[in-house]
């Protein structure tokens, strides 16, 4: 029997790695106590997404608890110790606005939470493979240092910069500067990660993502700006734009591109490290591209109030370099363009 164990197992990633890999493991062990629900509230909650896939999946079993509390997280993985041979990585905070709220809740969640799945692998699946999704917020606001240019309608990097013309890779700096308290505590755990690596010797890649998206997100305002920006457009509700006048920019990539990408990094022999990850220049918009495609394609209006002061330590450029990772896992290309993600989106 194999094992595959998905944290976060009603989320975007999370369910869609469910979907995918019941084909490829005998059994699929998720996790997932909804607290997306407590971060953003009923309309954000992923109940509906775990109950949908206990009903599909006949080899999926469902878990409702804490990553935090060690000693539960613990009863799952003893009780299917070297059976396990893959582990993804998915739940977390992922909001930067909200940590600095609740700060303690943030640590639990993201860096202890983190290290209970990384323990848990040595002590009963050493050999198993984990793939752990980090953020590219463990840069902090390092890339706002870039030499950028305003543009009409976008951010873009300056001419004369052509280490970065492909976008950001994995040698940007992550210290001295500002992360929000979000980026702390993943930041702590993609070194977490990278310490069990490189001292334990365990099979680990951090991916260190930019915008994961596609139709099933659970876009709230303060996490997954493309799909609850669409979502605010058809609902026809005021969308805001939180500082750079809109023209702040992310790379997309959608969840079934992700899926596939952490199918070719569970194949692939020694390709454990740290890759940037998302959708690259091609899958790049800025706030206000959005919202031209949406009037000019679908005749949708984006209601937008523009508020002058961004979100601390917020990036107002950020593309990630895939090359990295490409180059190891020749086989995977991203299917689904920026176009298709927003079409899904829409008719969703």
């Amino acid at each position: 029997m194999s094992i595959v164990i998905i944290s976060g197992s009603g989320g975007l990633v999370g369910s869609e790695s469910v979907k995918f890999f019941s084909k490829k493991f005998s059994k699929v062990i998720g996790i997932d106590n909804d607290m997306r629900s407590y971060f953003f509230g009923k309309s954000a909650s992923v109940e509906k997404n775990i109950s949908n896939l206990k009903k599909q999946f006949k080899n999926y079993s469902h878990y409702d608890l804490d990553i935090g509390n060690f000693a539960k997280v613990k009863t799952i993985f003893k009780k299917f110790n070297n059976k396990i041979s893959f582990v993804i990585h998915c739940a977390a905070q992922p909001s930067h606005d909200w940590a600095a709220n609740e700060p303690l809740v943030d640590f639990s969640t993201n860096t202890i939470g983190t290290l209970n799945i990384l323990e848990n692998i040595r002590l009963n699946c050493p050999n198993a493979k984990l793939a752990h999704l980090s953020t590219n917020k463990v840069y902090g606001d390092w890339p706002n240092t870039l030499p950028l240019k305003e543009k009409k309608k976008r951010y873009e990097l300056r001419k004369s910069n052509k280490f970065y013309n492909n976008g950001i890779n994995e040698s940007m700096n992550i210290d001295d500067c500002k992360h929000s308290l979000f980026g702390a505590s993943k930041l702590s755990a993609d070194v977490y990660c990278q310490e069990y690596l490189k001292y334990f010797n365990l099979k680990i890649g951090i991916f260190r993502a930019g915008c994961l998206t596609g139709p099933l997100h659970q876009g709230a305002e303060l996490h997954g700006f493309l799909n609850y920006l669409i979502k605010t457009a058809k609902e026809k509700k005021v969308y805001k734009i939180f500082g750079y006048k809109g023209k702040q920019v992310r790379d997309n990539l959608h969840s079934e591109d992700v899926v596939s990408a952490l199918w070719e990094f569970y194949k692939t022999k020694n390709n454990c490290g740290v890759y940037n990850f998302g959708g690259g220049r091609k899958n790049s918009c800025s706030i206000l591209e959005v919202v031209d495609i949406l009037k000019k394609k679908y005749d949708i209006k984006l209601k937008y109030k523009i508020i002058k002061t961004n979100r601390s330590g917020d990036h107002i450029w950020y593309i990630s370099d895939i090359s990295k990772f490409k180059k190891k896992h020749k086989k995977w290309k991203i299917n689904k363009s920026l176009d298709q993600i927003i079409d899904e989106m829409v008719n969703y």
